[in-house]
């Protein structure tokens, strides 16, 4: 285990109640496990899984804050944002670009942190879970939505990251 389990800062919230709350928490939850499974790799994050796959640690953490800020500020907030790591002319550069450089690692934090800050604000100041943007592959979709997507997404990737985490250093858990 990558922590003590009195000191995991996940899943403390409510298991009743308010369903805003609920769907933030576990979303929180989703990211911090990201954060854990990242936690003292520096060096490592951009090892990759095996080839000719280029998932990595580094990766997700880049894809992630794509993902964050297409959902988040460019379809529900309706702001004119492309994404930061990848294009439609590389539409894998979060992966490809995830290279075991300092500042490429700072600058992928950096910008994971900003869009988890964004989508944190949008969604404090959401009236309610209904607020709707417009999605290309999806249609209308509403803030309830996203935030369930949203948890997927993590939950799926963090799965990837248990095994890109245990390739690296043999630790498993959280």
């Amino acid at each position: 285990m990558f922590i003590a389990e009195e000191d995991d800062p996940r899943f403390s919230g409510p298991a009743t109640g308010d369903e805003r709350r609920m769907l933030v928490d576990f979303l929180k939850a989703q990211r911090t496990t990201l954060e854990l499974k990242c936690t003292g790799l520096e060096a490592e994050l951009a090892h990759r899984s095996v080839e000719p796959s280029t998932l990595s640690l580094l990766g997700l953490v880049r894809h992630l804050a794509d993902v964050e800020r297409r959902w988040f500020r460019r379809i529900l907030a309706g702001l004119d944002v492309q994404p930061l790591f990848s294009s439609g002319a590389d539409p894998d550069g979060d992966f490809d670009g995830a290279v075991s450089d300092p500042s490429v690692v700072a600058a992928a934090w950096e910008a994971w942190h900003a869009e988890v800050a964004f989508a944190d604000r949008f969604v404090a100041e959401a009236p309610d879970l209904d607020v709707a943007g417009l999605d290309a592959w999806r249609g209308e979709v509403s803030l309830r939505w996203v935030l369930i997507h949203m948890v997927e997404e993590y939950a799926r990737h963090n799965g990837h990251a248990d095994l890109l985490r245990e390739r690296i250093d043999g630790a498993r858990g959280v």
